[in-house]
């Protein structure tokens, strides 16, 4: 009897473990000896920090395996609509219409912030040109103003550079630089945009081309480029880009950056959404050139 009592309670055991979804357990109750599996895809700005985070809690929690992709900030939100990731990056907030897609999917996008970014606009080292004000640089994308000479440089005319249309920077770009961030302003960028599909290839361009004048997160700017100092809030004041200068909120051109996933999450999932708040993960976003959320 006592062996027939053991064998049932081995197949029960068996058949509730199968039952078991990994990536659904209890935060904080993985099991080291499961393997879980954290598909992250979206944003071009948070692919290396996001690459960096998966490393380094792979080297944490063997048992983890986190894919990341780029794309653009809308494939992520895309794939999160469809269900194909567990964690999309993104670069501005999702959009009332992708909410509404998402729920008519049965997707209920939560939203994490796990850093914060300037955009940084960058020209060549040989521009003259030090600072310019948000209309300046609203008029040059907008083909107001399409030579150096009218903002103090040279005479010579402006070449645009701008993410695709993709993007999340491209989009945070449009609305809140280019617009104003005044949402009745309906200004588009110049049809001579030159749109370029990685923030390393805008950097290289403008390394290149004394003309150009772009943008990119302030990750991905290099010293071999040139960085504006942009107006603030309080008029004739013109700061960079840094991190001191997004917290203490006179840098003018600075934004959160997102994790999404679908409904709470729970299991792998939370555990590392909760690592990514961690001074010990922070400190990654702070190599990386970005502005932590919390203090490493």
């Amino acid at each position: 009897m006592k062996i027939i009592a053991s064998t049932i309670c081995l197949i029960l055991f068996i058949l509730l473990s199968s039952c078991i979804n990994p990536n659904e357990t209890t935060p904080g109750s993985t099991n080291i000896s499961q393997v879980y599996s954290i598909v992250n895809k979206g944003s071009d700005t948070l692919v290396n920090l996001a690459l960096a985070w998966a490393e380094k809690y792979q080297q944490l929690y063997p048992n983890v395996e986190i894919s990341v992709t780029g794309g653009g900030t809308g494939t992520g939100i895309a794939a999160l609509i469809n269900g194909t990731v567990d964690l999309a990056n993104a670069s501005r907030q999702i959009k009332p219409e992708e909410i509404q897609q998402a729920k008519a999917n049965g997707i209920n996008p939560v939203e994490y912030v796990v850093a914060r970014d300037a955009i940084a606009i960058i020209v060549n080292p040989e521009n003259p040109v030090n600072h310019l004000t948000i209309q300046q640089i609203s008029d040059i994308y907008s083909g107001k103003i399409n030579n150096w000479r009218d903002v103090g440089g040279d005479d010579r005319i402006i070449v645009r550079l701008s993410r695709e249309t993709n993007s999340g920077t491209h989009v945070f770009f449009l609305e809140n630089v280019i617009r104003l961030g005044d949402p009745k302003n309906k200004t588009l960028f110049s049809t001579d945009t030159l749109l370029l599909p990685s923030s390393e290839g805008i950097t290289a361009e403008t390394r290149d081309n004394p003309n150009v004048i772009g943008y990119d997160g302030l990750g991905y700017v290099t010293p071999d480029v040139k960085v504006i100092a942009v107006e603030s809030k309080q008029v004739g004041l013109f700061v960079l880009p840094s991190a001191d200068t997004v917290n203490n909120g006179k840098y003018p051109i600075a934004r959160d950056l997102y994790m999404y996933s679908n409904g709470q999450p729970t299991g792998a999932i939370a555990d590392y959404i909760n690592w990514i708040m961690t001074p010990e993960a922070q400190t990654i976003v702070t190599q990386l050139g970005f502005v932590p959320i919390v203090i490493p």
